[in-house]
């Protein structure tokens, strides 16, 4: 299955919190989109692996991907090795995405900045003939995506550029409370984080409020590219 957009989170619940509407967006003008976790996140402080995973399929149905999977590395102690770039070789090679996303170049969480790099040089090495990987037996194809692009987290780093996402929102915000483990929740008994307060949770939309602010329309997303954004015309731009 050949995919527009493969968007990579290190942990489940990232590419909700970061580009989902986005992703909503762009399956809403027919692209397909998938999204690869890197972790179950198993190192969370609420709830459990298992949770997670039921939280992140659910929040794929909300958002439309037409595939979801998980890599399986070890939450906050995968590394940027050989081994690592392999795995997401081959699901870069399997699904030969035009536009990638992945986790912002810097931020709070050790694993986001690792999983940025591992993930776009994976995106480099994948384009190269000579590197060779199989999937059951058979060889795979080179592939390098056209686009990678880093979408934006914790830290208010400067965009490159944002994408108007006011008519998707809702289904951005819906896709986020799907994580009923991880985030604001009154009644819950686990302990706090810095994730689980009502102000994150208002974050989602004041964030979104601000970055659209910038380009004169309700809500939107930044990211930020590792080349120069080139356009065929000025009227391209809102």
């Amino acid at each position: 299955m050949k995919l527009d957009i493969l968007a990579f989170g290190a942990h489940p619940d990232d590419v909700e919190l970061s580009c989902s509407g986005t992703l909503a967006l762009e399956i809403s003008r027919g692209k397909t989109a998938g999204i690869i976790d890197l972790t179950r996140g198993e190192m969370g402080t609420r709830g459990t692996a298992e949770t997670r995973e039921a939280e992140a399929q659910k929040a794929a149905g909300i958002m439309g991907v037409k595939i979801r999977e998980n890599l399986g590395f070890k939450d906050a102690l995968f590394t940027n090795d050989e081994d690592h770039k392999r795995e997401v070789i081959k699901v870069l090679r399997k699904y030969q995405p035009d536009v990638v996303f992945c986790n912002a170049i810097k931020d709070r969480h050790i694993d986001h900045a690792r999983a940025s790099t591992l993930v776009s040089e994976a995106c480099f090495l994948s384009g190269l003939q000579k590197y060779k990987t199989e999937i059951n037996g058979n060889e795979q194809e080179k592939w390098r995506p056209k686009r990678v692009y880093h979408y934006i987290q914790w830290y208010d780093i400067e965009p490159d550029f944002v994408v108007d996402i006011s008519s998707t929102i809702e289904t951005k915000i819906q896709a986020v409370k799907a994580y009923k483990t991880q985030f604001y929740d009154p009644d819950s008994k686990e302990p706090e984080t810095p994730i689980s307060s009502s102000n994150f949770m208002e974050s989602i939309s004041y964030r979104a409020r601000n970055f659209g602010r910038i380009i004169g329309v309700d809500y939107a997303e930044g990211f930020t590219a590792e080349r120069h954004i080139g356009i065929k015309s000025v009227f391209d731009l809102i």
